[in-house]
């Protein structure tokens, strides 16, 4: 079996050479890591004299076993190793050769050159010339890294032409050998080499292997000639497993034929034209670049144009790309052993229809992705295969089939099988999820009207986001969650009991639905509190109107009820009331710890309330006070509350649906208050005012006919302002 899938595979990987960067012995993960991004720039070189472009594959980590896949596709096969080690001593210099050997041999047979570079050796065998050895005296001093591997490009390009060359050239008489992927070789013992059947078979498989070796080389025409003759070969001969790669081959061929930009969609993708390169590298990573611009009309390859006639002709079209993948992957499906080769196959073809905006088709393909059956994963494979999914999805707009591979992603860094489980990437991915499930973390966006997206998942993936934050160790992200979770979809929710950590104080999504406020209404001060405007000397009220007689401007703004101004004043210093018409929509009692006004304006000392809502109460009358300390307007921007423990700042303006005969009113002055008290009883009844009049107190006496009684009315000023003016009237009124 090929053991590890490369999720990252594209088309256009099959025109690449193998080359793998390894450290040998100690070496510092920061330096080894600084020398390969460096090798990894040199991905593509312009062979000197002619017209072909090489590309470069680098892999720090390749599995041997892979490796034995080389024959099927050339370029599964590793053909250079560069090994980085550090030296710094002659005495440590035959032993680190000796390990430089014993790493070849891992990819012995397959490997058509390799390079050693060592760091930190200097002196007698440091200067003498050596093909296969670099001597670098530091890490940081290392300027011909670069030229080295476009030496060591050139000496792979030498070996693979003459293998192209050698078995290109149809020498009658010799046996053309069979080639095998390794669960083949058991079948073969014993099979009659001489029969037609078996030499068609070898004929058709050796034609495919030269079709790679042309693509490889740069030779796309050849290749796609090579590639047809076997698809034939091997389709007379029922040979399922080589055909669909034959078919393969001819699509990633086509491909490169049609899309020289790449479909990797990778950052700095590779194309003919070296365009993800700057100026610079790409002119000195390709010594041969008088001969680009003729590359450059066909793709790189060669600017003749009869052999652009002839490539077109045997190039699939867009159409026939995606059929004869979908033909190529039918074949795989046929071995159990190729569940790699057809799950990779498949991944090529969604990049390309991808690009092609084909996305049912890709998804199609994606799906027979999921149901490939591998051996058994690690966990580290199975997040990596869902986040690829995911990502392929997100590339061809399934937002939600995305989103959903994501979250598989997340649960699997969690699974129980693992030791340690990663409840931070499990947290990181359920984030990125969001967008897909039609969430956001911001709770302004569920205020502006009908509800998107499915609420019983939402409710899940909040819930999950709850659980990894706590798990995590971060109780206060997970009360957050939980603010979110109960703010958004109360609606939605069950009459199940739910708890929070009681105590904690978090900047919380504010609870405006615990309890909802149905209206908010300014009260006027008391009839004893009111304060009346003084009479001028001409009788008439001191008037604050315009001094026009008409006005066209209107003073309030169309449609804003909570920037209308009030037609009453409250007073500085005296106590002033709002009344919120609440009601719990909860199954249970509600308990609201501390209630208490917002106010802008003017300061205001808001006095907290504490109620308790009975369940699904329905409309519940609660006035809320305070005591505005300056002069000046006073605007009520909404009320905060303490539910559960959590504190929150309701603001009106975000909350739909609330009445309000306006929020803003005039604080005056404070003013004298005078109270006044009689030497008589309280009346038992109330007297009906004449027009005009308010009553603040009623005292009675009862006298006969002709009868005098002495009454005395104390006028006191228990106010904190003095009392400048004083008007007492009497008046007597008959109700008979």
């Amino acid at each position: 079996n090929m053991s590890v899938p490369d999720y990252m595979q594209c088309a256009e990987d099959h025109q690449t050479l193998l080359v793998v960067v390894q450290p040998v012995g100690i070496v510092p993960e920061e330096s080894f890591f600084k020398v390969y991004k460096r090798i990894s720039a040199v991905s593509q070189v312009n062979v000197r004299d002619s017209q072909r472009v090489l590309f470069i594959r680098y892999r720090h980590h390749y599995p041997p076993e892979n490796n034995e896949w080389g024959d099927f596709q050339t370029h599964r096969k590793v053909v250079g190793l560069i090994t980085i080690t550090s030296c710094s001593s002659a005495k440590e210099w035959p032993q680190t050769f000796e390990k430089f050997h014993l790493q070849k041999e891992m990819y012995g047979s397959t490997l058509y050159d390799s390079r050693l570079f060592v760091f930190g050796l200097r002196g007698e065998i440091a200067e003498q010339p050596r093909t296969d050895v670099a001597f670098y005296p530091s890490y940081e001093e290392c300027e011909s890294v670069e030229k080295r591997i476009e030496d060591f490009i050139e000496s792979l390009f030498i070996v693979l032409e003459s293998k192209r060359l050698d078995r290109a050239t149809d020498k009658s008489g010799d046996k053309i050998p069979l080639l095998c992927v390794p669960f083949e070789k058991k079948d073969f013992v014993g099979l009659d080499t001489d029969s037609r059947h078996y030499k068609k078979r070898c004929q058709g498989r050796m034609r495919k292997h030269v079709g790679d070796l042309c693509l490889q080389a740069g030779m796309l025409q050849d290749s796609l000639v090579h590639y047809h003759m076997a698809v034939e070969l091997l389709r007379s001969v029922n040979d399922f497993l080589w055909l669909g790669a034959a078919l393969e081959g001819l699509c990633s061929a086509s491909v490169i034929y049609h899309y020289p930009g790449g479909t990797g969609g990778k950052v700095g993708s590779r194309r003919a034209q070296g365009g993800s390169l700057s100026a610079e590298a790409g002119n000195r990573h390709r010594p041969g670049k008088d001969g680009i611009l003729g590359a450059l009309t066909s793709n790189g390859i060669n600017a003749d144009t009869s052999a652009e006639i002839g490539r077109a002709k045997n190039c699939l079209s867009p159409e026939d790309i995606i059929d004869k993948y979908k033909e190529a992957i039918s074949y795989y499906g046929k071995y159990k052993n190729a569940g790699v080769i057809e799950l990779e196959a498949c991944v090529k073809a969604v990049r390309v229809l991808a690009i092609q905006k084909r996305s049912m088709e890709a998804s199609e393909f994606l799906q027979n992705a999921v149901y490939i059956n591998l051996r058994q994963l690690s966990e580290e494979e199975k997040i990596q295969r869902y986040s690829i999914l995911s990502e392929l999805y997100e590339r061809i707009g399934f937002h939600r089939k995305s989103a959903f591979f994501k979250r598989i992603a997340a649960m699997q860094c969690a699974a129980p099988s693992i030791p340690e489980p990663g409840w931070r990437a499990c947290y990181k991915l359920l984030l990125e999820t969001l967008p897909g499930y039609s969430l956001s973390l911001d709770p302004q966006d569920f205020s502006k009207g009908t509800h998107r997206g499915w609420a019983a998942v939402q409710m899940r993936l909040l819930h999950e986001l709850v659980y990894a934050s706590r798990r995590m160790g971060n109780p206060a992200l997970c009360v957050r969650h939980l603010s979110f979770l109960l703010q958004t979809m109360l609606d939605f929710l069950s009459d199940q009991v739910i708890t929070l950590p009681d105590g904690l104080k978090l900047p919380p999504v504010p609870f405006t639905k615990l309890p909802i406020v149905r209206s908010v209404k300014l009260l006027n001060l008391p009839t004893s509190l009111r304060p009346h405007k003084m009479k001028s000397l001409l009788g008439q009220s001191v008037s604050t109107k315009s001094p026009f007689i008409y006005s066209p401007i209107i003073a309030h703004s169309r449609g804003e009820e909570r920037n209308k101004k009030i037609d009453f004043q409250w007073v500085q210093g005296d106590v002033c009331e709002v009344q919120l018409m609440v009601y719990n929509p909860m199954p249970f009692e509600l308990r609201v710890e501390n209630m208490g006004l917002l106010t802008t304006g003017v300061e205001f000392e808001s006095l907290p309330a504490a109620l308790s809502l009975p369940a699904e109460s329905g409309l519940y009358p609660v006035t809320l006070v305070g005591v505005p300390q300056t002069t000046g307007q006073i605007t009520v921007n909404g009320y905060h509350t303490s539910v559960f423990g959590v504190f929150s700042d309701c603001l009106l303006d975000s909350l739909p649906g609330v009445k309000t005969n306006g929020c803003t009113v005039e604080v005056i002055p404070a003013l004298p208050r005078l109270q006044i008290s009689t030497s008589l009883p309280r009346s038992a009844h109330t007297l009906q005012p004449s027009s005009g009049d308010e009553i603040s107190t009623n005292v009675s006496v009862q006298l006969y006919n002709g009868e005098t009684q002495q009454l005395i009315i104390k006028l006191e000023n228990i106010g904190t302002e003095p009392l400048e003016k004083l008007e007492v009237t009497a008046k007597t009124v008959n109700t008979k």
